[in-house]
Protein backbone atom coordinates (compact mmCIF):
# COMPACT_ATOMS: atom_id res chain seq x y z
CA UNK A 1 0.00 0.00 0.00
CA UNK A 2 2.66 2.70 0.81
CA UNK A 3 4.68 2.23 -2.28
CA UNK A 4 1.65 2.23 -4.29
CA UNK A 5 0.49 5.51 -2.47
CA UNK A 6 4.06 6.25 -3.46
CA UNK A 7 3.80 5.50 -6.97
CA UNK A 8 4.41 8.58 -9.35
CA UNK A 9 4.40 6.89 -13.21
CA UNK A 10 2.27 5.61 -15.10
CA UNK A 11 0.92 2.14 -16.59
CA UNK A 12 3.09 1.58 -19.23
CA UNK A 13 6.54 2.90 -17.71
CA UNK A 14 9.04 0.52 -16.25
CA UNK A 15 8.44 0.38 -12.57
CA UNK A 16 11.30 -1.98 -11.38
CA UNK A 17 12.95 0.55 -9.21
CA UNK A 18 9.24 0.58 -7.31
CA UNK A 19 9.15 -3.03 -7.28
CA UNK A 20 12.73 -3.01 -5.60
CA UNK A 21 11.37 -0.16 -3.44
CA UNK A 22 8.86 -2.81 -2.24
CA UNK A 23 11.01 -5.48 -1.69
CA UNK A 24 13.76 -3.50 0.25
CA UNK A 25 10.52 -1.96 2.49
CA UNK A 26 9.99 -5.87 3.67
CA UNK A 27 13.35 -6.76 3.87
CA UNK A 28 13.30 -3.35 6.50
CA UNK A 29 10.60 -5.53 8.64
CA UNK A 30 13.16 -7.74 9.53
CA UNK A 31 15.90 -4.99 10.47
CA UNK A 32 13.71 -3.70 12.25
CA UNK A 33 13.31 -7.04 14.51
CA UNK A 34 16.90 -7.58 14.63
CA UNK A 35 17.47 -3.99 15.84
CA UNK A 36 15.08 -4.46 18.79
CA UNK A 37 16.45 -7.75 19.76
CA UNK A 38 19.72 -5.91 19.89
CA UNK A 39 18.18 -3.43 21.90
CA UNK A 40 17.24 -6.32 24.50
CA UNK A 41 20.99 -7.43 24.46
CA UNK A 42 22.35 -3.89 25.11
CA UNK A 43 20.17 -3.45 28.03
CA UNK A 44 21.08 -6.81 29.59
CA UNK A 45 24.34 -5.75 29.02
CA UNK A 46 24.07 -2.07 30.22
CA UNK A 47 22.75 -3.97 33.65
CA UNK A 48 25.41 -6.12 33.67
CA UNK A 49 27.39 -2.87 33.85
CA UNK A 50 25.94 -0.59 36.05
CA UNK A 51 25.87 -4.00 38.81
CA UNK A 52 29.59 -3.93 38.71
CA UNK A 53 30.48 -0.49 38.64
CA UNK A 54 28.00 -0.23 41.76
CA UNK A 55 30.01 -3.10 43.74
CA UNK A 56 33.36 -1.34 42.91
CA UNK A 57 32.14 1.92 44.72
CA UNK A 58 34.49 3.16 47.28
CA UNK A 59 31.61 3.41 49.66
CA UNK A 60 29.50 0.18 48.70
CA UNK A 61 27.33 -0.18 51.07
CA UNK A 62 26.62 -4.16 52.12
CA UNK A 63 23.70 -4.45 49.35
CA UNK A 64 25.63 -2.55 46.32
CA UNK A 65 28.80 -5.25 47.37
CA UNK A 66 26.33 -8.10 46.97
CA UNK A 67 23.34 -6.89 44.48
CA UNK A 68 20.30 -9.05 43.26
CA UNK A 69 21.82 -10.54 40.11
CA UNK A 70 18.07 -11.70 39.47
CA UNK A 71 17.79 -9.21 36.22
CA UNK A 72 21.56 -9.99 34.98
CA UNK A 73 21.11 -13.44 35.47
CA UNK A 74 17.66 -13.75 33.63
CA UNK A 75 17.82 -16.58 31.25
CA UNK A 76 15.86 -15.34 28.39
CA UNK A 77 18.01 -12.33 28.13
CA UNK A 78 21.34 -14.36 28.72
CA UNK A 79 19.88 -16.93 25.94
CA UNK A 80 20.21 -13.32 23.72
CA UNK A 81 23.22 -12.24 24.96
CA UNK A 82 24.83 -15.75 24.23
CA UNK A 83 23.17 -16.01 20.66
CA UNK A 84 25.97 -16.26 18.82
CA UNK A 85 24.00 -16.33 15.49
CA UNK A 86 21.95 -13.65 16.13
CA UNK A 87 24.54 -11.60 17.44
CA UNK A 88 27.00 -12.35 14.04
CA UNK A 89 23.42 -11.61 12.20
CA UNK A 90 23.16 -8.01 13.93
CA UNK A 91 26.62 -7.05 13.51
CA UNK A 92 26.69 -8.16 9.68
CA UNK A 93 24.02 -5.97 8.66
CA UNK A 94 25.15 -3.17 10.92
CA UNK A 95 22.47 -3.20 13.09
CA UNK A 96 23.36 -2.15 16.39
CA UNK A 97 22.85 1.01 16.41
CA UNK A 98 22.95 1.12 20.37
CA UNK A 99 26.62 1.52 20.53
CA UNK A 100 26.40 5.07 19.15
CA UNK A 101 22.83 5.63 20.11
CA UNK A 102 23.73 4.40 24.15
CA UNK A 103 21.45 7.25 25.70
CA UNK A 104 18.17 5.67 24.51
CA UNK A 105 19.59 2.04 26.88
CA UNK A 106 20.15 4.41 29.87
CA UNK A 107 16.81 5.89 29.35
CA UNK A 108 14.84 2.44 28.69
CA UNK A 109 16.98 1.14 31.57
CA UNK A 110 16.02 3.71 34.09
CA UNK A 111 12.37 3.15 33.00
CA UNK A 112 12.73 -0.73 33.48
CA UNK A 113 14.54 -0.33 37.32
CA UNK A 114 11.43 2.10 37.98
CA UNK A 115 8.55 -0.05 36.94
CA UNK A 116 6.10 -2.22 38.98
CA UNK A 117 7.08 -5.58 36.77
CA UNK A 118 10.49 -5.23 37.10
CA UNK A 119 9.71 -4.85 41.27
CA UNK A 120 7.56 -7.50 41.14
CA UNK A 121 10.10 -9.40 39.52
CA UNK A 122 13.16 -8.63 41.77
CA UNK A 123 10.70 -9.35 44.89
CA UNK A 124 11.48 -13.08 44.29
CA UNK A 125 14.87 -14.53 44.82
CA UNK A 126 14.49 -17.40 42.80
CA UNK A 127 12.41 -17.89 39.03
CA UNK A 128 12.40 -20.65 36.78
CA UNK A 129 12.61 -20.28 32.86
CA UNK A 130 9.12 -19.65 32.53
CA UNK A 131 8.85 -16.66 35.15
CA UNK A 132 11.82 -15.44 33.59
CA UNK A 133 10.07 -15.73 30.01
CA UNK A 134 7.14 -13.80 31.17
CA UNK A 135 9.04 -10.66 32.76
CA UNK A 136 10.77 -10.45 29.41
CA UNK A 137 7.64 -10.57 27.66
CA UNK A 138 6.31 -8.23 30.66
CA UNK A 139 8.86 -5.73 30.62
CA UNK A 140 9.19 -5.19 26.52
CA UNK A 141 4.85 -4.89 25.99
CA UNK A 142 4.72 -2.64 29.22
CA UNK A 143 8.00 -0.24 29.55
CA UNK A 144 10.01 -0.70 26.23
CA UNK A 145 6.95 -0.37 23.41
CA UNK A 146 5.22 2.27 25.07
CA UNK A 147 8.11 4.26 25.19
CA UNK A 148 7.52 7.58 23.29
CA UNK A 149 11.38 8.44 23.20
CA UNK A 150 12.18 5.22 21.43
CA UNK A 151 8.83 5.51 19.27
CA UNK A 152 10.23 8.68 18.11
CA UNK A 153 13.95 7.06 17.91
CA UNK A 154 12.32 4.65 15.54
CA UNK A 155 10.78 7.33 13.38
CA UNK A 156 13.68 9.40 12.93
CA UNK A 157 15.74 6.25 11.87
CA UNK A 158 13.81 5.21 9.41
CA UNK A 159 10.16 6.48 8.69
CA UNK A 160 9.06 3.18 7.37
CA UNK A 161 9.48 1.49 10.38
CA UNK A 162 7.08 3.34 12.36
CA UNK A 163 4.00 1.90 10.21
CA UNK A 164 6.04 -1.58 10.37
CA UNK A 165 6.49 -1.10 14.14
CA UNK A 166 3.34 -2.73 15.75
CA UNK A 167 3.58 -5.95 13.67
CA UNK A 168 7.12 -6.42 14.20
CA UNK A 169 6.54 -6.12 17.97
CA UNK A 170 3.60 -8.53 17.80
CA UNK A 171 5.80 -11.34 15.96
CA UNK A 172 9.14 -10.52 18.39
CA UNK A 173 6.70 -11.24 21.92
CA UNK A 174 4.85 -14.55 19.51
CA UNK A 175 8.94 -15.56 18.67
CA UNK A 176 9.34 -14.98 22.72
CA UNK A 177 6.90 -17.13 24.20
CA UNK A 178 7.30 -19.96 21.89
CA UNK A 179 11.12 -20.26 23.57
CA UNK A 180 12.62 -23.13 25.26
CA UNK A 181 16.05 -22.85 27.27
CA UNK A 182 16.68 -25.82 24.87
CA UNK A 183 15.74 -23.89 21.19
CA UNK A 184 18.06 -23.98 18.29
CA UNK A 185 19.82 -20.36 17.49
CA UNK A 186 17.77 -20.21 14.49
CA UNK A 187 14.37 -20.03 16.76
CA UNK A 188 15.36 -16.39 17.16
CA UNK A 189 16.36 -15.96 13.09
CA UNK A 190 12.57 -17.15 11.51
CA UNK A 191 12.18 -16.56 7.61
CA UNK A 192 10.26 -13.18 6.65
CA UNK A 193 8.82 -15.02 4.30
CA UNK A 194 6.26 -18.06 5.06
CA UNK A 195 7.29 -19.30 1.89
CA UNK A 196 8.71 -17.99 -1.38
CA UNK A 197 5.06 -17.63 -1.92
CA UNK A 198 4.07 -14.95 0.28
CA UNK A 199 6.68 -12.83 -1.51
CA UNK A 200 5.21 -13.54 -4.77
CA UNK A 201 1.92 -12.30 -3.61
CA UNK A 202 3.66 -9.20 -2.68
CA UNK A 203 5.44 -8.28 -5.57
CA UNK A 204 2.22 -9.84 -7.67
CA UNK A 205 -0.65 -7.87 -5.90
CA UNK A 206 1.94 -4.83 -6.38
CA UNK A 207 2.09 -5.11 -10.17
CA UNK A 208 -1.38 -5.92 -11.06
CA UNK A 209 -2.76 -3.27 -8.82
CA UNK A 210 -0.37 -0.86 -11.19
CA UNK A 211 -1.20 -3.02 -14.90
CA UNK A 212 -5.02 -2.45 -13.94
CA UNK A 213 -5.31 0.88 -12.36
CA UNK A 214 -6.89 2.57 -15.22
CA UNK A 215 -9.44 -0.32 -15.00
CA UNK A 216 -10.11 -0.62 -11.20
CA UNK A 217 -10.32 3.61 -11.58
CA UNK A 218 -13.25 3.36 -14.02
CA UNK A 219 -15.23 0.70 -11.84
CA UNK A 220 -14.76 2.66 -8.86
CA UNK A 221 -15.72 5.84 -10.75
CA UNK A 222 -19.23 4.23 -11.76
CA UNK A 223 -19.80 3.30 -7.95
CA UNK A 224 -18.92 6.43 -6.81
CA UNK A 225 -20.76 8.66 -8.67
CA UNK A 226 -22.18 10.95 -6.11
CA UNK A 227 -18.79 11.41 -5.15
CA UNK A 228 -16.42 14.11 -6.88
CA UNK A 229 -12.98 12.50 -7.71
CA UNK A 230 -11.26 15.06 -5.87
CA UNK A 231 -13.15 14.26 -2.81
CA UNK A 232 -11.94 10.85 -2.63
CA UNK A 233 -8.62 10.47 -0.52
CA UNK A 234 -5.91 9.02 -1.90
CA UNK A 235 -5.11 6.64 0.40
CA UNK A 236 -8.87 5.36 -0.20
CA UNK A 237 -8.01 5.16 -3.84
CA UNK A 238 -4.88 3.24 -3.27
CA UNK A 239 -7.27 0.68 -0.94
CA UNK A 240 -9.91 0.42 -3.54
CA UNK A 241 -7.77 -0.65 -6.73
CA UNK A 242 -6.14 -3.25 -4.03
CA UNK A 243 -9.23 -4.91 -2.97
CA UNK A 244 -10.45 -4.60 -6.37
CA UNK A 245 -7.09 -6.41 -7.98
CA UNK A 246 -7.61 -9.74 -5.05
CA UNK A 247 -11.12 -9.91 -6.37
CA UNK A 248 -10.29 -10.42 -9.88
CA UNK A 249 -6.98 -11.66 -9.67
CA UNK A 250 -6.33 -13.27 -7.36
CA UNK A 251 -9.54 -16.32 -7.01
CA UNK A 252 -7.86 -18.15 -3.68
CA UNK A 253 -8.40 -15.02 -1.70
CA UNK A 254 -12.12 -15.30 0.06
CA UNK A 255 -13.79 -11.92 -0.60
CA UNK A 256 -15.15 -11.84 3.15
CA UNK A 257 -10.96 -12.19 3.93
CA UNK A 258 -9.88 -9.13 1.51
CA UNK A 259 -12.98 -6.75 3.02
CA UNK A 260 -12.14 -7.50 6.87
CA UNK A 261 -8.50 -6.76 6.03
CA UNK A 262 -8.75 -3.26 4.00
CA UNK A 263 -11.04 -1.87 6.44
CA UNK A 264 -8.22 -2.32 9.25
CA UNK A 265 -5.87 -0.87 7.17
CA UNK A 266 -8.16 2.21 6.27
CA UNK A 267 -9.28 2.40 10.64
CA UNK A 268 -5.40 2.67 10.80
CA UNK A 269 -3.89 4.89 8.25
CA UNK A 270 -7.11 7.11 6.46
CA UNK A 271 -9.86 9.21 7.79
CA UNK A 272 -12.51 8.37 10.10
CA UNK A 273 -14.99 7.57 7.64
CA UNK A 274 -12.67 5.92 5.16
CA UNK A 275 -13.82 1.71 6.30
CA UNK A 276 -17.44 2.91 6.18
CA UNK A 277 -16.74 4.82 2.50
CA UNK A 278 -14.51 1.67 1.31
CA UNK A 279 -17.06 -0.96 3.11
CA UNK A 280 -20.03 0.71 1.00
CA UNK A 281 -17.84 0.53 -2.59
CA UNK A 282 -16.67 -2.96 -1.52
CA UNK A 283 -20.31 -4.45 -1.11
CA UNK A 284 -21.84 -2.95 -3.91
CA UNK A 285 -18.94 -4.19 -6.05
CA UNK A 286 -19.29 -8.09 -4.39
CA UNK A 287 -23.30 -7.83 -5.08
CA UNK A 288 -22.48 -6.34 -8.88
CA UNK A 289 -19.87 -9.29 -9.45
CA UNK A 290 -22.19 -11.81 -8.13
CA UNK A 291 -24.92 -11.04 -10.13
CA UNK A 292 -23.27 -11.22 -13.50
CA UNK A 293 -21.20 -14.21 -12.34
CA UNK A 294 -17.30 -12.17 -12.46
CA UNK A 295 -16.51 -13.46 -9.19
CA UNK A 296 -14.51 -16.58 -10.05
CA UNK A 297 -13.10 -17.87 -6.45
CA UNK A 298 -11.64 -21.23 -6.48
CA UNK A 299 -12.88 -23.42 -2.93
CA UNK A 300 -15.74 -23.76 -0.15
CA UNK A 301 -16.51 -20.29 1.47
CA UNK A 302 -14.44 -18.08 -0.37
CA UNK A 303 -17.51 -15.93 -1.38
Amino acid sequence: MQTLYAFKRNEGDDFKADKTFLLKSLDGMYDLYLVLLALLIEIHKKAEDRLEKTQQKILATSEEKNPNRKFVNNEVLKLLSENKALNDVITSKKLNFWDLDFEYVDILLKAILKSDVYNNYMSKKVSSFKEDKEFVIDMYKEVIAPNDKLYDYIEDKKITWIDDLPIVNTNLLKILRKLKPNSKEQHLLPKLYKDNEDKEFAVELFQKSLLNKSTFDDEIGKKTTNWDSDRIASLDAVMLRMALCEFQKFPSIPVKVTINEYLEIAKEYSTPKSSIFINGVLDKTVKEYQSEGKLNKIGRGLM
